[in-house]
């Protein structure tokens, strides 16, 4: 048993050997202290053993409300074992209504150790597996397969919710030993596919298989993207890596499968856009740690884009609390078109407003992603589309960070919006029209696929435009005119009818801002 200073207890372990070994348990606890609060329990050991042969142990203890964000249960593995097999549960008793009940997460970390970094990390499956194994040739999916070598691995448990009455878990480890297979060496998708030249292509940046807690397989991820008319996708697991090494049998000329993480905090979730594959990047931090930065860093050292996602999402965890100054693009539209979009495009717009006072050049992007994990979840629903010099990862990325883009709700939609001057400047979406202030400009919205929707040109005095309804073929062309003393910017939104009074209609399309001025 281990207390803190307010005699809460935190853990009780007990150690049962199904084996002929008979090493214990040790009943320390030991906090860790820096990134995030976490505890590390007494070492589970084991003997060494004949080839074939399985040794297991189990491990039971209690976790009270106000626990740690990780508590870690050291393993300590000899020499000799071909595979590590983890199984866990935990009670779920009846909680008050309003009051959150137990959910606990799991993961593995190997002999490398298990500090901030990930330096040991061999996968995480949140609460979406009760049991999983690892061994050099194969691992269950959202671990990585790899040599299980001597020394203090660390089962990683992340009391997610604990319910009033505390949480009570069990963990059962089974080593097998033997001779170790080869590790493969792994094989990713290309960073090319073949695409139209300077283009416009469609991609689903935030997507979940059964490598987290999804239940796609990659397989018909691929294949629903496809469908949805998509040139591109990014693979974007829970905390975890493990999918990279899966997807290159699924690319192809018609589609670009690019790599990267949801990376999933207690304070907020952020998109890993693209990054080098077998990127892994820690997510044991709060925002009060002020650890960010080192891993937006990191992201970015990979080649990636920092994208916080759904900002404002309701759930547990995944309101966005690090502020948006590491922010490459910001997701303001998640799967179906929520209250909670509403509040992300308006905050965002709010951002283009602040950027106008250093004349737009740190002003953030804004994407749309499906964030989808199971079916009836819509691929594609919504989609970012990129104007971009190729279909390659380095130009989806330039166009993204650059702003070339607008999100719709699907492939059938499209659009084009432009402001010119007088003298033939010209400037589209994410660009800047230079423009004296007093010039005369005529902005020009082009729309197809968007029947019965109606058109707002929004600039940062709020909407100053409003449509009519688009008939029935979906088609429509608007010109407005202005100067950029009047409009510092102008950007598009499409929205589906209105259904209660003064209250806009969903979403169809919005677009990032043409910035006006010089």
């Amino acid at each position: 048993m281990c207390e803190d200073d307010h005699g809460r207890e935190y853990g009780r372990d007990h150690g049962h050997d199904h084996g002929n070994d008979r090493t214990g348990i040790g009943r320390r606890a030991v906090f860790v202290t820096g990134a995030a609060a976490a505890l590390t329990l007494g070492s589970v050991s084991f003997a060494s053993a004949a080839p074939r042969e399985q040794r297991t142990r189990t491990v039971r203890g209690t976790l009270p409300p106000g626990s740690p964000d990780f508590v870690y249960v050291p393993v300590e593995v000899p020499r000799g074992v071909r595979e590590i097999h983890v199984a866990y549960t935990y009670d779920r008793p009846a909680v008050p209504a309003g009051t959150q009940g137990n959910a606990l997460d799991i993961g593995l970390f190997d002999e490398r150790g298990a500090e901030l970094g990930g330096k040991g990390f061999r996968g995480w499956s949140g609460g979406a597996r009760t049991e999983f194994s690892v061994r050099a040739d194969a691992a269950t999916p959202g671990y990585v397969p790899g040599p299980v070598r001597p020394g203090t691995w660390h089962i990683a448990l992340g009391p997610y919710t604990v319910a009033p009455q505390g949480l009570s878990y069990e963990i059962t480890v089974t080593l097998t030993y033997g001779e170790q297979d080869e590790a493969p060496r792994p094989v990713y998708p290309p960073e090319r596919a073949a695409g139209r030249g300077r283009a416009w292509y469609r991609g689903d940046c935030h997507l979940h298989s059964e490598y987290s807690d999804g239940r796609y397989t990659l397989a018909e991820i691929a294949e629903l993207a496809r469908a949805a008319g998509l040139d591109f996708i990014n693979s974007s697991e829970h905390n975890t890596h493990s999918a990279h090494a899966h997807w290159a049998g699924l690319a192809g000329d018609d589609l670009l499968i690019l790599l990267g993480e949801e990376v999933t905090t207690r304070t907020g979730h952020v998109v890993a856009l693209g990054t080098e594959p077998g990127t892994f990047v820690d997510w044991r931090y709060r925002a009060r740690d002020n650890r960010f930065g080192r891993f937006a860093r990191q992201i970015r050292r990979a080649g990636g884009l920092v994208v916080p996602a759904h900002p404002h999402a309701t759930c547990i965890g995944c309101n966005w609390k690090f502020g948006f100054g590491e922010a490459d693009a910001v997701e303001v539209w998640n799967g179906a078109y929520t209250p909670d979009d509403e509040v992300a495009l308006a905050d965002w717009d709010g951002m283009l407003v602040a950027s106008v006072r250093d004349g737009g050049r740190d002003w953030i992007p804004a994407m749309g992603s499906s964030d989808s994990h199971r079916s009836p979840d819509v691929i594609g629903r919504p989609q970012t589309v990129v104007l971009a010099d190729d279909l390659t990862r380095e130009a989806i990325q330039d166009g993204i960070r650059a702003g070339r883009s607008y999100v719709a709700e699907s492939s059938r939609l499209s659009l084009s919006l432009t402001a010119s001057g007088g003298r033939g400047e010209h400037a589209g979406i994410g660009e800047r029209l230079r423009v004296a202030d007093d010039t005369p400009v005529t902005v020009r919205l082009e729309v197809t696929g968007a029947p019965r929707c109606t058109v707002r040109l929004v600039t940062d005095q709020g909407v100053l435009f409003t449509g009519d309804p688009l008939p029935v073929s979906g088609e429509g062309v608007v010109e407005w005119r202005t100067t950029a003393s009047y409009a510092a910017y102008v950007r598009a939104e499409i929205r589906h009818e209105t259904a209660a009074g003064p209250v806009p209609g969903a979403l169809a399309a919005f677009t990032n801002p043409v910035f006006l001025g010089r």
